[in-house]
């Protein structure tokens, strides 16, 4: 997921681009995704804003039942882009202060990709479900009840919760 903003930097502040993102990448680490979406590229100052709205699909283990399942995640980030070299001269531009900023390559390339990454793994929910009403598992046996009640021995409750059971 690379683009050249090597036109863009000489525009004028405020010049932007449309690009429609469709390609595949591994972003979680176990297998590739299809991407699609758009980004917009706005020429700021020195920089380039990039503004994506993507949609991508990752497969999960549910953390119930243990199943594994495809869940759709929505990414939407804004990120400053920084250059390293001088567009112009091709000199090389000191190196930004921050360590993790994303910065423009040598020769002018964006590189989604390590944007894309980061804000999909945070887009992934804490507790990955299959379902809200997934049963998960018996504790003892370890069969999913999703798929039926296992043959295990009702559990007798311990005394000292007896009472809440006259709630139900």
């Amino acid at each position: 997921m690379e683009i050249n903003v090597s036109q863009l930097l000489q525009d004028p502040i405020g010049s932007t681009r449309d690009y429609r993102i469709d390609e595949v990448a591994d972003i979680t680490g176990d297998g590739k995704a299809r991407i699609k979406g758009e980004c917009n590229l706005l020429r700021i100052q020195r920089n380039i804003l990039v503004k994506c709205a993507l949609d991508t699909e990752v497969e999960l283990t549910c953390s119930r039942c243990l199943g594994q399942f495809r869940h759709p995640l929505k990414i939407n980030f804004e990120e400053e882009f920084l250059p390293t070299v001088d567009v112009t001269s091709g000199v090389p531009l000191p190196a930004p202060e921050e360590a993790t900023a994303f910065t423009i390559d040598e020769q002018h390339i964006i590189d989604l990709t390590e944007a894309i990454r980061q804000y999909s793994l945070m887009a992934i929910p804490m507790k990955a479900l299959c379902s809200e009403d997934c049963a998960g598992l018996c504790p003892s046996c370890g069969k999913n009840f999703n798929e039926g009640k296992c043959d295990c021995p009702a559990q007798d409750i311990d005394p000292r919760w007896s009472k809440l059971t006259k709630l139900l």
